[in-house]
Parts: C-alpha cells; sequence; structure tokens
C-alpha cells in the first residue's frame, strides 16, 4: 500500500487536522504580499506594523481595499457630506497611508460600504487580483470571529471580505477550471504558499513590529477623516503589547498563520 503521507498533499485530504511547527515561527520577509481588507484603515489598525517591516525588508505589497469606506461613521462623517467625496477622500487617505508603510500598490474594488457580502462575484474578482500579482502570503482578517471581549461586535463587512479573501486564496486561485473566464484574461493559477489571519483566537505566530510601531501608528493617522483629533497612538501599543511579552517581544503583531504550499 503506498505512502500516502508523502504522495499527497494535506490539502488532498478532507478534514485533515495537520500542525506544522514551522506555522509558529516568524518568518523571513516574503517577496510579494496581498493584504485583502474591507475598508481603508482596517489594515492600519490591525497588520500595519507587519507590512512596514516587510516592506522595509524588500516585499513588494499590493493593498486592496474591497469597499472605498463611504459609508463613514456616524461620530466622524458630517451628516451633509455626499457619499462619493466620502469615498475618493478615504481612498486618499488609505494611499498615503500606503506610502507611509512603503506599499507600492493599492486597489480598490469599489464594493458598497456596509453592506459586503461574501459573494461568487466577490471571490472571482479577488482571484483575478490574486493571479495577476501572484503573492507569496495573503493577509486578511479571520471570518469566523464575531465578538471581540464584550464591547465590539466584529463588524459584518469585515467577516465577509475575510471569507471571500480565504475562498479566493484555496481553492479558487489555484484551480484553473474554477473561473475559467480568467484563463481568457491570461491569468493562469497561482498557489498561494501562506495565509497570515490576524484577529483569531488561535493565534500562534508573532511579528515583532517594536522598530516599525511608531510607522504603524504615523499610517493610521493619515485617516483624518475616520480619526479626527483622537490620538490612537497608545491605544495600537497597549494592543501591540498583548501577548508580545510572553513571547520575548515588545511589540508584536499575532497571526494565525495557514501553511498551504511548502
Amino acid at each position: 500500500m503506498p505512502d500516502t503521507h508523502t504522495q499527497l498533499s494535506d490539502q488532498s485530504i478532507p478534514e485533515r487536522a495537520v500542525h506544522k511547527a514551522e506555522a509558529c515561527q516568524e518568518p523571513p520577509p516574503p517577496a510579494r504580499v496581498m493584504s485583502i481588507h474591507a475598508h481603508p484603515d482596517d489594515q492600519e489598525f490591525t497588520v500595519g506594523g507587519t507590512l512596514a517591516k516587510w516592506a522595509r525588508a524588500g516585499s513588494e505589497i499590493v493593498t486592496v481595499c474591497i469597499t472605498s469606506g463611504e459609508s463613514g461613521s456616524n461620530e466622524r462623517t458630517a451628516p451633509h457630506l455626499a457619499k462619493e467625496k466620502l469615498a475618493r477622500i478615504r481612498e486618499e487617505e488609505q494611499r498615503a497611508a500606503c506610502r507611509v508603510l512603503g506599499i507600492q500598490h493599492v486597489e480598490f474594488m469599489h464594493y458598497p460600504d456596509g453592506v459586503l457580502q461574501p459573494t461568487l462575484e466577490l471571490r472571482r474578482d479577488l482571484t483575478r487580483l490574486i493571479r495577476r500579482y501572484k503573492p507569496e502570503i495573503v493577509v486578511c482578517g479571520d471570518p469566523t470571529m464575531w465578538f471581540y471581549g464584550n464591547s465590539y461586535l466584529n463588524h459584518p463587512d469585515h467577516r465577509a471580505a475575510a471569507q471571500a479573501a480565504l475562498e479566493a486564496v484555496f481553492p479558487s486561485a489555484g484551480t484553473r477550471f474554477i473561473f475559467p473566464e480568467l484563463l481568457d484574461e491570461g491569468l493562469e493559477p497561482h498557489e498561494v504558499k501562506k495565509v497570515f489571519i490576524h484577529g483569531s483566537e488561535k493565534s500562534e505566530t508573532y511579528v515583532d513590529i517594536s522598530a516599525t510601531l511608531e510607522i504603524k501608528i504615523a499610517a493610521l493617522k493619515e485617516h483624518k477623516s475616520q480619526l479626527g483629533d483622537w490620538d490612537p497612538s497608545e491605544m495600537l501599543r497597549e494592543w501591540a503589547r498583548e501577548g508580545a511579552v510572553e513571547h520575548g517581544l515588545e511589540y508584536a503583531e499575532a497571526f494565525r498563520v495557514m501553511i498551504l504550499k511548502e
């Protein structure tokens, strides 16, 4: 009987749980990264330190904003402001934040803010971007997270964006006959090697952002339409300290890492 453990990939065996120790280790900077989130500023609040660290090490990074954040917030958005104008403001703020982080490419998908769904259309559009840019690593949120503590309900757009991103990574981006119309566009399948999932209860990988935390803070401050005169510095420092000390770090960002391809 053949040794299927050596002949089949982990993904070939449904419901097989394999724990890979290297998923808990901070990896070297990847060559190409795609960061996928629902709104402008999602990335800066969550993974800006890691992206800044990789950018400074030479990683090519593309930021994908599925919406342009045109629904704003009751606290920060003037009620008379046109949604189209706010979308333009927030897109420029995202570009400015990416410049601070050192990110070269920004893609806005212009899905409607506040009512995002993990549709096949969204999955196909994300698959298109993954095949075009060919990232080694995709960074996104955790679609299973509804609650953080007892005071924050995770935004449904965050969950929808994360679900669509993961489904685009696997199986869509790497499977030739899923969305065959993309082949007609010249976009061959691409297999993402790892997914870095932030905001997960099962985070095991801690990326040291001690040298880039202030860059993360500066990038977030570019989102002036959402922050107003609020200074997020101490909050971001507090978040970055959570779990870092027990891993021998001053500041860190935590991820659940899925290794899809060795």
